[in-house]
């Protein structure tokens, strides 16, 4: 995920040269802003979703002390009344 952020922000700040000495420093911040940060920025956001899902499970599980199975519910006891 991050390789690919790296070379679209590689390919954004070679747009952004370009675009700040041939035509105005204005247009060159925008094309920064609107074509690297703002769209890389959702980009990472969407891709991390998972992570933070399960970063976030992990903590509610060491805080509460129960064990949870991958999907989140706790595992069956087994009944021993046999």
């Amino acid at each position: 995920m991050y390789i690919v952020a790296i070379g679209w922000m590689f390919v954004v700040v070679c747009m952004t040269v370009v675009e700040a000495t041939t035509s105005s420093l204005l247009g060159g911040l925008g094309t920064l802003l609107f074509y690297g940060l703002l769209p890389l920025g959702l980009f990472l956001w969407l891709f991390g979703t998972p992570q933070r899902r399960r970063n976030r499970d992990r903590t509610s599980q060491q805080a509460s002390g129960a064990s949870f199975t991958r999907r989140g519910q706790p595992p069956q006891a087994e009944d021993d009344d046999h």
